[in-house]
């Protein structure tokens, strides 16, 4: 649980910093609304960015990995959606602001989660404690 209430943290700060950094990306909400699109962006990454990646893999090993930054991109304008159906005021007005976000949102989280030891912590929980 505390793993995932972590995640949920760094996906909210990182949102915020691009909510900040980039035009086109907007938030209006509270405070606490932003907790849980952190955690919107997180579940729509641990359902959907598998299956998205499982079936683009060719374009993804052509791209030599780049193209995951369109599905990160595609994630998060995803994830703005479903907040903005919940009337919770992020919002992305395009593709371009999107891959920008998304380029920040994930240097951002791999940042915070070396940070706040949270690699560590999955690996650990992954691999078993004495691994």
């Amino acid at each position: 649980m505390r793993l995932l209430i972590l995640q949920w943290f760094i996906n909210a700060v990182a949102i915020i910093i691009s909510v900040r950094i980039v035009d086109g990306i907007t938030f209006n909400g509270r405070w606490w609304q932003m907790i849980i699109i952190g955690s919107v962006f997180g579940i729509v990454n641990s359902l959907i960015k598998p299956i998205v990646k499982f079936f683009t893999y060719p374009i993804i090993i052509i791209t030599l990995g780049i193209f995951t930054l369109v599905i990160n991109a595609a994630m998060l304008v995803l994830t703005s959606l479903i907040s903005g159906f919940l009337n919770f005021g992020f919002e992305i007005t395009g593709f371009l602001p999107a891959l920008w976000g998304a380029l920040i949102v994930s240097i951002i989280s791999i940042i915070l989660s070396w940070l706040t030891g949270l690699k560590g912590m999955k690996k650990e929980r992954a691999w078993g404690k004495n691994a």
